[in-house]
């Protein structure tokens, strides 16, 4: 079982899973630049545009000018992390740890 996390890491998790509550979503993630600002979104899924909940908080913080991130959270019932969000986050950051936890909101695997 990982690690207990650490303040701000568990404010990723508690909005991830709002977003994902809020709006009745497969998933909701959450992301933290290197500013220390968040950004929360939902999985999208419309006939025209498809992306996971990590995608969109990526995307979100990205249009907000965001050049880096310090960790991110995806809360949801799929037992495994979406290739599509790890490599979304990736692309900013190749060491900020992704946290996959289920509805509940409990970590289950850390990805660093």
């Amino acid at each position: 079982m990982p690690e207990p996390l650490d303040a701000e890491d568990e404010k990723l998790v508690i909005l991830a899973r709002s977003a994902r509550a809020r709006t009745g979503a497969e998933e909701g993630a959450a992301v933290r630049d290197t500013d220390g600002r968040t950004y929360a979104a939902a999985t999208v899924d419309l006939p025209s545009l498809k992306l996971t909940a990590l995608q969109a908080a990526v995307a979100a913080a990205v249009s907000s000018g965001a050049e880096g991130l310090e960790a991110a959270a995806v809360v949801g019932a799929e037992p495994v992390f979406r290739e599509a969000s790890v490599h979304a986050v990736r692309d900013l950051s190749d060491r900020a740890p992704v946290y996959r936890a289920d509805p509940g909101g409990t970590v289950q695997e850390v990805l660093r």
